[in-house]
């Protein structure tokens, strides 16, 4: 099957696709991303002591809230009743890194790949608002989707060797 973009009409105009065809599956996406930062900020955000307060806690719910808003942040994307959403952090102590993922589930027809990118963009630039009163050189990158499941493309798994 030719790979093509479904967003627009045989005109090439925009469009809401049709997913009322498409059986309901459960569909699971996984995003990942990073924040890098200068050490006196990163210590602050891993002790807990940034002005602001409890930065991993603010940017959890911040990517949590935005994978439920992706229909009003993204042109063409369904507003879906997601069942799942989590944001995790892990830490690079050596390069003070905070790396980002979003795990977002659903029972649906459509995929969760766009809720799961939103919330770890959104958490990321979280940190960023959070932190910007120390380190305005931060920088958010590699925010990619990691796998998904379900549908009728079925699943996905990044080749990192790329």
């Amino acid at each position: 099957m030719k790979n093509t973009f479904t967003h627009f009409d045989d005109a090439g105009n925009a469009r809401m696709v049709d997913v009322s065809g498409k059986d309901e599956t459960v569909r699971v996406a996984t995003a990942t991303g990073r924040i890098s930062m200068i050490p006196e900020a990163y210590k602050m955000v891993r002790a807990g002591t940034m002005k602001k307060g409890d930065v991993l806690g603010v940017a959890r719910i911040a990517g949590i809230m935005a994978a439920k808003k992706v229909d009003s942040l993204i042109p063409l994307c369904h507003p879906l009743a997601i069942t799942k959403a989590d944001v995790l952090f892990s830490f690079s102590d050596k390069d003070c890194i905070i790396f980002i993922e979003a795990t977002v589930g659903i029972t649906g027809r459509t995929g969760v790949e766009m809720e799961a990118l939103t919330a770890v963009s959104v958490a990321a630039l979280t940190i960023y608002d959070m932190c910007k009163a120390v380190d305005k050189s931060m920088v958010i990158s590699d925010v990619c989707l990691m796998k998904k499941s379900g549908g009728k493309s079925g699943n996905f798994v990044r080749n990192e060797s790329k």
